[in-house]
């Protein structure tokens, strides 16, 4: 054993990436109905690695931990900020519900069993995993006019309860986030974020990667001209609903492209190309002649590009207005094939209202992009790099504004870097939602950001303090673990009945997210986004995590006073 410590000690990004490895791996394992998850799996071995004696910095635990959250605060801002307002009552209370149990649970416990001021301190910090309440707590202690050995001896103990109970508090907020309380609900948390993403898409059909319709809207036909000879391109094209429009791009005549405009007179006999919805197409072909397969020098390149709409002339008005007053030369050839707001697909109907910074996904050739685009707004160039700049901008930011500390008589509170990060990530995401030209973020990379910045955040807790707890519980006895047990579990399933019962929560994957935030549980609500598999719990969550990192540092002082 101890070759492998001297390894972790000049190496401990070893155990840190054994954690990550092993962690997932067991996590993978179902227990019946029963998956630990990645997360936990990674909490898990980390504990059990730290028993050789690993050594890791606080700044990784913090760089890790504020990489996560200001990714989730990314994706959500935009979300985030049109959800606030009377609807955000629910988490509120919730917040406050978790808080107040949260108290008189470790306030209760520590009288029945004649526990001194510090160890309730610590306890209250590990079991409901609010460090934040180990610095308040300390500083109250140090104000009661005790002897200096009393507040040494009292302030070593809220170290001692702390690491006893924190892992059991990460651990436990997952069991009951993630697997009791869709057991409550009747519904998986899986199941209801598809069902609330659905309402927010307003029955816009979105396709996973790799996934497309197996009767596409528009498509491309080629046609030998017959019945319409002696149309010009204008009446053919003239000839079907705006809303379900077809396009002349190209024509041979005698085995020659001519040039395309709106007045050529199509003669018998010519090669012509039709691009356009399917409704027009199968409406339009019978009266144009017989369909060939192909013809050479007949194949067009065509490509979807999302437009920004900034144009005065179409914002504020409602697409069929729109459709109505653009020219034809603006339509000819150009199809919109979806609208986006917020990166939230929005239903392609006549009485959809444009606004600005709205973005339309255009199909059409590079040629009648461009001209639609100087009209419409700007082309957002699909790019597969982050914008580091506007980024690291956010990054530091957030830990700016964690480094703020507001005092309430003695009592400092502060997001810390954790609450920043995640608040400058609803800002800047905000902010990109308005401005697309910023800000780029692939898919991928915030997915690596989150999972990696979670999971990794986790392993270096478990890492730095499951010796101390497994060496606590050896020489003290089960029984500071076992209060801590009841502290993280009991508040949790009366703020999860409250939320049920009273509050009327009905989506599984809503109550999850708001349920972890309420307890700043950051590793459960990985959990929670792993099973969504979406960014529907995020909102819920960060709201009521705003107001845990509150509330809950104010239990410090409450629990030296009342324990």
């Amino acid at each position: 054993m101890h070759w492998i410590h001297e390894i972790f000690q000049q190496s401990p990004e070893i155990a840190l990436f054994l954690s990550l490895a092993g962690g997932y791996a067991i996590g993978k394992i179902q227990f019946g109905k029963f998956q630990l998850g990645g997360v936990a799996g990674s909490l898990l071995v980390a504990v059990l690695i730290s028993q050789v004696g690993v050594s890791i910095d606080n700044g990784v635990k913090s760089l890790l931990f504020a990489l996560f959250i200001y990714a989730v605060g990314f994706e959500s801002g935009p979300q985030f900020f049109r959800s606030l307002g009377r609807q955000s009552l629910r988490e509120i209370a919730m917040a406050v519900v978790l808080a107040v149990s949260g108290l008189l649970t470790v306030v209760v416990l520590s009288r029945m069993f004649g526990l001194d001021k510090g160890l309730a301190s610590g306890i209250a910090a590990g079991a409901l995993t609010q460090s934040a309440i180990i610095g308040t707590a300390s500083a109250a202690l140090s104000k009661l006019g005790l002897a200096a050995d009393e507040v040494q001896r009292l302030q070593g103990n809220v170290a001692v309860g702390y690491a006893v109970t924190y892992i059991f508090g990460s651990f436990g907020a997952i069991i009951i986030c993630v697997n009791l309380l869709p057991k409550l609900m009747g519904r998986s948390i899986r199941d209801d974020a598809i069902k609330a993403e659905a309402e927010l898409l307003a029955g816009v059909r979105v396709y996973g990667p790799g996934e497309s319709a197996a009767t596409p809207d528009l498509v491309g036909r080629i046609f030998r001209v017959d019945q319409v000879a002696g149309k010009t391109v204008a009446e053919v094209e003239a000839g079907t609903p705006k809303d379900a429009a077809i396009a002349i791009e190209r024509v041979k005549r005698r085995g020659k492209l001519i040039g395309v405009e709106p007045n050529l007179q199509l003669a018998k006999d010519d090669i012509v190309l039709l691009v356009g919805r399917r409704a027009g197409m199968v409406a339009t072909a019978p009266s144009i002649g017989p369909e060939l397969q192909s013809s050479e020098g007949m194949d067009v390149v065509v490509a979807l590009r999302d437009v920004t709409i900034s144009n005065p002339e179409f914002v504020g008005k409602t697409v069929g207005e729109i459709r109505d007053i653009a020219a034809a030369d603006l339509r000819h050839g150009i199809f919109v094939v979806g609208l986006k707001r917020a990166d939230r697909p929005l239903p392609l109907e006549p009485d959809t209202k444009i606004e600005t910074g709205d973005v339309a996904t255009l199909y059409g050739t590079d040629q009648d992009l461009q001209r639609a685009a100087r009209s419409i707004g700007t082309v957002l160039v699909p790019s597969d790099k982050t914008d580091f700049v506007f980024h690291g901008l956010g990054l530091v930011v957030g830990l700016l504004i964690g480094l703020i500390v507001v005092r309430i008589g003695s009592v400092p509170l502060t997001l810390g870097s954790g609450g920043g990060a995640l608040l400058s990530g609803l800002l800047f995401g905000w902010y990109r939602s308005r401005n697309l030209a910023m800000g780029n973020m692939p898919t991928a990379a915030s997915t690596l950001l989150r999972d990696l910045g979670l999971a990794g955040f986790v392993a270096v807790v478990g890492l730095q303090s499951g010796l101390q707890a497994v060496q606590t519980i050896a020489t003290s006895g089960l029984s500071i673990f076992l209060i801590g047990v009841v502290v993280t579990i009991l508040p949790l399933i009366i703020t999860m009945l409250f939320g049920r019962y009273v509050l009327k929560y009905d989506n599984t994957a809503v109550f999850a997210g708001a349920l972890a935030g309420s307890r700043s549980a950051n590793p459960a609500f990985g959990e929670i986004l792993d099973k969504a598999g979406n960014s529907i719990p995020t909102t819920p969550f960060a709201i009521t995590y705003a107001l845990a990192n509150v509330f809950l540092t104010l239990l410090g002082p409450l629990v030296v006073a009342f324990a």
